[in-house]
């Protein structure tokens, strides 16, 4: 009877081992089902597969690797603005109230070109001065020439002919005037053809410039003050950017060198300037040079106001480089990493030997050859799933 006993409670053991022994295989399918989507496991470690739909959300952009002298540069902040070479503030001469609106924002206009059609007191006085200064002198041209004729026949004296004279000079003087008062509004004398329209009070505002309507602060039956532009005028086929270089890097900044600009509002691409002006005052305050690049407005994606990067050559490398975009170079544990484009979905994780840093750029001393094609944007998304895939390699 013990015996039965002891071979049950044996049997019911080996039972018990042998469900555990069952069971202990069990995590593999859920340690498989764990590893990353993007990864080969420890084999295929030095790279990153990424599906399609996920590639689409990262927005990546590529680069090659290119091979250049090795210029010493600087990176320089600033901001666009318009060339005020081919810039106009328009305002009302004299206090005028705006009748019709003749251009909009955006619009292009030519110079000349007709912005408001305005109405003002001041002009008309100033019109009817004109008409009545001409008046007076035609008078008192006639009596000089009547006077004149009366003294050769010595019907009139000679002081009444001076007279005469001294009065067709003051005439000649109010008209002077009258025409001078015109001009400086921006209209012009009137000739006999517009004799029709001399009390008038109404005149036209004109661009001075060719270019955009970048501002207006006109609207109908407002009434415009002379101390206030009414538009603001621009070619924006060129714009200046004025950046602050410290004293050490101004000086070693020559006119005529060709900038690499990017702007924060356009990822991806690249525009080119040449310094026009590197200022001769440094700012007190920031201790700072302003450096204007001029930059063509290629298919005028560029505003005024928008802020900007310059890497700048401030020194002359003779031996030649390999340079890559910041962005593009990652820390991926303890190596300095960039992601070679392999084929769709496929992303190398390259180690390189990061260099100097130049501006915009950063040199690679080794790891990528010239023309290989890596990830700019996008880098630092594939960046954390490399580390995330080797985080989960780590707990198992």
């Amino acid at each position: 009877m013990t015996r039965a006993r002891m071979t049950a409670v044996f049997g019911c053991l080996g039972l018990l081992a042998c469900g555990r022994a069952a069971e202990s295989p069990a995590p593999q399918p859920a340690t498989q089902s764990e590893a990353p989507a993007s990864s080969e496991g420890p084999a295929g470690a030095s790279e990153i597969r990424v599906e399609e739909g996920m590639l689409r959300d990262l927005r990546i952009t590529t680069a090659r690797v290119e091979s250049r002298r090795g210029d010493e540069q600087v990176m320089l902040l600033g901001e666009l603005a318009v060339d005020e070479r081919t810039y106009a503030e328009v305002g009302v001469p004299v206090s005028a109230r705006v009748i019709r609106l003749l251009a909009g924002l955006g619009d292009n206009v030519a110079d000349g070109q007709a912005l408001l059609e305005l109405q003002s007191t001041e002009v008309g006085r100033a019109r009817s001065d004109y008409l009545t200064s001409m008046a007076h002198l035609t008078l008192a041209e006639s009596a000089l020439e009547r006077k004149r004729e009366l003294a050769a026949e010595r019907i009139a004296p000679q002081r009444e002919v001076q007279e005469a004279e001294a009065t067709a000079t003051a005439a000649r003087e109010d008209v002077r005037a009258a025409s001078a008062t015109l001009s400086s509004m921006g209209l012009p004398a009137p000739d006999g053809s517009e004799a029709g329209n001399l009390r008038s009070s109404m005149f036209t505002l004109r661009s001075p410039v060719r270019g955009t309507v970048i501002e207006r602060r006109a609207v109908r039956g407002q009434l415009l003050d002379p101390s206030n532009a009414a538009f603001r005028v621009a070619d924006l086929s060129t714009l200046w950017l004025t950046v602050h270089a410290f004293e050490r890097d101004a000086v070693r900044i020559q006119q005529g060198t060709t900038a690499r600009l990017t702007f924060s509002a356009l990822p991806g691409q690249e525009f080119a300037g040449d310094v026009t002006v590197v200022g001769r005052q440094v700012s007190s305050e920031s201790r700072t040079v302003d450096v204007r690049i001029d930059v063509r407005n290629r298919g005028s994606l560029l505003r005024p106001g928008m802020s900007a990067s310059a890497a700048l050559p401030i020194g002359i490398g003779n031996t030649p480089i390999l340079a890559v975009p910041v962005a593009a170079v990652q820390r991926v544990g303890e190596s300095w990493c960039v992601f070679v484009t392999g084929s769709t979905g496929r992303f190398e994780i390259r180690k390189i030997g990061r260099g100097r840093d130049l501006g915009m750029e950063v040199e690679v001393l080794s790891g990528v050859s010239a023309g290989e094609t890596i990830v700019v944007d996008g880098a630092f998304l594939l960046k954390a799933q490399a580390e995330k895939r080797d985080a989960g390699h780590g707990d198992h």
